[in-house]
Order: C-alpha cells, then sequence, then structure tokens
C-alpha cells in the first residue's frame, strides 16, 4: 500500500469533529508509538495507537480494534489516564486515553483499513532516551514534557486543552 499525502488526510479525516480512542501500553519502560506521516508540523506525529469511535461503538471496544489493527497487539483496556483535544485545522479530534496491557500478540507495522493509502511509517516501543530525541513538534503533547517511562507520571487531574 502506498503512503497518503496530506491533502488526502485532511479531505478523510478533516473540517469536522472525531472522537478517538487511544491506549498507552508500556513493557520493558518503553513505550508502545505509532509514527503517523502527514500530521504535525513537521509532516509526521509519534503518538499513541489508536483510532476514531465508529458510531454505537463502545471506546474500549475502539482500543482494542485499533491496537490489533495498528500493532497486532490485543490487548486489555484499564482506566482512563487522559482526554486530549488535538486542533491542528482542519483536523480537530478528542482523544480519550486509556492506560492497557499487552495480552497477546507480535508487534508488526499495522495498517488502517478504513483507507488505501496508509499514515503509519512506523510502530515501534521508545525507551526514554528515544521519546527525547524525537523533536518536540513530532510527538504527541503528552511526549514532550516526559522524564520517566512510568504509567503514574501520565496521571492528570484536568482535561488538557493544549495542542
Amino acid at each position: 500500500m502506498s503512503e497518503i499525502s496530506t491533502e488526502e488526510v485532511n479531505k478523510k479525516y478533516g473540517n469536522r469533529l472525531r472522537i478517538r480512542a487511544t491506549g498507552i501500553c508500556i513493557e520493558n519502560d518503553k513505550i508502545l508509538l505509532i509514527k503517523h506521516i502527514q500530521l504535525g508540523k513537521l509532516g509526521y506525529l509519534w503518538s499513541f495507537p489508536g483510532g476514531g469511535v465508529d458510531f454505537g461503538e463502545d471506546i474500549k471496544t475502539t482500543i482494542k480494534r485499533e491496537f490489533l489493527e495498528e500493532t497486532g497487539l490485543e490487548v486489555e483496556v484499564k482506566h482512563l489516564l487522559f482526554v486530549h483535544q488535538y486542533l491542528d485545522l482542519p483536523l480537530h479530534s478528542i482523544e480519550f486515553c486509556f492506560l492497557v496491557t499487552k495480552i497477546k500478540g507480535n508487534l508488526m507495522k499495522g495498517i488502517d483499513p478504513e483507507i488505501e493509502k496508509q499514515m503509519i511509517k512506523e510502530v515501534a516501543f521508545l525507551d526514554i532516551e528515544q521519546i527525547k530525541n524525537i523533536p518536540r513538534l513530532a510527538k504527541h503533547f503528552k511526549l514532550r514534557e516526559i522524564t520517566e517511562v512510568n504509567h503514574l507520571h501520565f496521571e492528570i487531574r484536568e482535561i488538557s486543552l493544549e495542542n
């Protein structure tokens, strides 16, 4: 499958509010991240696995489906960590992020079956130093100030309206 262009991303996902469900999976002091192309100010964005909630679909079901599609992993969804608003017009989404644990499966670069051309460039468990070396504008806002790979550092008590 070929890679998607910025115009195609904007046409598919832009000019509407999307509800997204994502998960943070930590294993061996590394966080599972996906490098998406054609997102963010630098043309790529490292973020947590997840995707759009389908009408009538439970958020936890969305996370399980998206992890399997994007990473090849089956996960158990634990508890809500934070809510985040992504606003980079024409893209706008509200993201619910949960802690997840891997049940089984082998990590692989998956696909987004809803689109023909793909945005997923890479899937990897990254340690703290690797995350710190990603340019600030090329990573999810929760990764921008990270100092330790520890799920307790992800817990917040308010809805973030940062971009």
